[in-house]
């Protein structure tokens, strides 16, 4: 006399539910790391910046001689004295608040050292989608800073 066994094994609904689960768990994943390599990329470009500033007042300090950083933010872009233009990341806003004096064109400006370290003063924000930094220069002391910021329109 033989008796039946029941199947051993899944249903196709138990196979189907575990499929996705595993890609909910995968597209949770990728967005949290999308959103990590946002955040690190936009503070990787706020200290690249923040080394150029503190080299340029470095430069006027060592020559005696003004030097300026001069930024685009149009291009999204910025020059140290004796250095390549360098290019932010795809999608990195760049906002730019200088003095009057230190706008050199209506999408172009500098933050300017002088031989004591002390600067023309400003903040640049970088801004990408929520993320923001902002990179302070101390007018009196030119000492550099980058702080997280608000995203403001």
């Amino acid at each position: 006399m033989h008796t039946t066994r029941p199947a051993r094994g899944f249903t196709l609904i138990e196979v189907i539910l575990v499929l996705l689960l595993i890609g909910v768990v995968v597209g949770v994943a990728a967005v949290s790391l999308t959103d990590g390599l946002a955040t690190a990329r936009v503070r990787s470009a706020g200290q690249d910046l923040v080394a150029a500033l503190r080299y340029t007042r470095a430069q006027a300090i060592v020559s005696r001689r003004q030097q300026a950083l001069e930024l685009d933010v149009e291009a999204r872009s910025y020059v140290a004295p004796k250095r390549e233009t360098v290019q932010l990341p795809k999608n990195v806003e760049l906002r730019l608040l200088t003095a009057a004096e230190e706008q050199t064109g209506s999408t172009t400006g500098r933050i300017r050292f002088w031989p004591d370290g002390s600067s023309s003063g400003g903040r640049i924000k970088l801004v990408y989608g929520e993320q923001a930094w902002d990179v302070e220069v101390a007018w009196l002391t030119g000492e550099v800073r980058l702080r997280p910021g608000e995203v403001t329109p």
